[in-house]
């Protein structure tokens, strides 16, 4: 079922107030429109920038930019139409790209598919979707409900170097967000974490009834025409997809999940994703107002990042040289895809770091930063219809030299991953020692399953 009749009430009304309620571009007749490919090694289709209403010089200049900042692969489109590309794209097109934290969007994506086949509710606690046994939970825990997991606040404690550390040895994700204390009211405070994912993940394939791969494959990637072949997603040891990160796809695939959601959830014809839920994700939520479940936005401000090495709140939109409905997935070293219905416009990229401002929180990619900023302030110069107005230069947000590794480091989050309950440790979990996830990740590897 969609979320309660209030919320939803509400999220109509926004919609209306700020155009949210129906696609904001209108297409110039006279510009070239483009079809998606539908099969798995199907190219983009080709328009040169006047033929999309850009001018060639600013997209060249936005490119130039792009490669000489980290980028190893860069797509830029408009009406679906390839308009550019990177310098090392001809190479790095089809190799597999560990994409970070856009996982999390696509958990987001999932999400939303269960939303509407009426298999989940926002609202409800998670303890609705968890199993009645030991180590699955107190009753604190249970009662966060899955918006507030979906919008990074359920409370728990995180830190994001010490969750990730227990990569491939994690012995259940959703237990050990579940282990984690609650140290704020949940949905009360915006804690960007690896484990809300996780165990948005396990939420949203217990809704389902069956693996969250595979749902994934039939309703999300197949229809994109990727093949399960063309992508691997890691699990943790007892088989549950991790959530946070882990999702290797090619940068040729990754731009059509950006393509489709700029299109409002439809590929070529399909409604893959609900629009309202296209919508819902982009807008910005009550305690991170450029944060909506799973997704960034460029709507609201101020913009809190990652707590890495501490957690920085800009007075601004996350990118304020961009058109204000932009919205985002965005994994760490800066992996994204970039939508802008106001523009039919689409930016894919993947690489490593590329901000340069004095502050180490933007650097590392934690905080929006001069690399977003000065690539569209450039590329909107390139618009022809509309006119965007230029931002002016970039300001960096005061330096901060706080880098307490308690903030990413915390041992106590280790620890609580390591050994979660007295059903579920590193060693044994839920009565018997996890090794499906370890063999799955093989086959996914590999390309069969390996017998020992």
């Amino acid at each position: 079922m969609y979320p309660k009749t209030t919320t939803l009430v509400a999220l109509i009304a926004f919609w209306a107030t700020s155009g949210f309620g129906a696609h904001e571009h209108h297409e110039d007749a006279s510009q070239k429109i483009c079809s998606l490919p539908t099969t798995d090694d199907g190219n983009f289709e080709i328009a040169t920038p006047a033929e999309v209403g850009l001018t060639s010089a600013q997209v060249d200049e936005a490119l130039a930019y792009a490669n000489l900042h980290g980028r190893d692969s860069v797509q830029i489109f408009r009406n679906n139409c390839l308009v550019g590309r990177g310098l090392a794209d001809p190479l790095t097109d089809s190799l597999l790209a560990q994409v970070w934290s856009v996982t999390k969007s696509v958990v987001g994506i999932l999400a939303g598919m269960a939303v509407a086949d009426g298999k989940l509710d926002i609202d409800l606690p998670i303890g609705d979707y968890l199993p009645h046994e030991p180590g699955w939970g107190d009753k604190a825990h249970r009662a966060i409900t899955v918006r507030d997991i979906l919008t990074e606040t359920s409370g728990t404690q995180e830190a994001l170097f010490a969750e990730a550390a227990t990569v491939l040895t994690d012995p259940s994700v959703i237990q050990e967000f579940l282990a984690q204390k609650i140290i704020h009211p949940p949905g009360m405070h915006f804690e960007y974490g690896q484990r809300d994912a996780d165990a948005a993940a396990y939420i949203v394939q217990s809704a389902v009834g069956r693996d969250l791969q595979e749902y994934a494959q039939e309703r999300l990637f197949g229809p994109l025409g990727i093949k399960k072949s063309s992508y691997f997603w890691l699990r943790d040891r007892s088989g549950n997809t991790y959530g946070y990160a882990w999702l290797f796809i090619a940068p040729k695939h990754l731009a059509r999940l950006g393509l489709l959601m700029q299109n409002g959830g439809n590929y070529e014809g399909q409604q893959l994703v609900p629009f309202e839920w296209v919508q819902a994700v982009a807008t910005p939520s009550p305690k991170n107002p450029c944060y909506g479940y799973l997704f960034w936005n460029n709507r609201g401000k101020p913009c809190t990042g990652a707590n890495v090495p501490v957690a920085t709140t800009i007075q601004q939109t996350s990118i304020s040289s961009a058109p204000h409905d932009l919205f985002a997935m965005v994994g760490a070293l800066q992996q994204n895809n970039f939508m802008v219905p106001s523009l039919n416009m689409t930016v894919t990229w993947t690489g490593v770091l590329g901000d340069t401002a004095p502050n180490l929180s933007v650097i590392l990619g934690a905080t929006p930063g001069n690399l977003y900023y000065d690539f569209f302030r450039i590329l909107m110069r390139a618009v022809q219809d509309p006119k965007v107005p230029d931002a002016g230069p970039y300001t960096s947000p005061p330096l901060s030299l706080d880098i307490n590794p308690m903030d990413y480091l915390n041992p106590l989050v280790l620890l609580d991953d390591l050994v979660s309950n007295p059903e579920c440790n590193v060693l044994f979990c839920n009565g018997r020692i996890p090794t499906q996830g370890l063999l799955d990740n093989l086959e996914a590897i590999l390309g069969y399953r390996p017998t020992f």
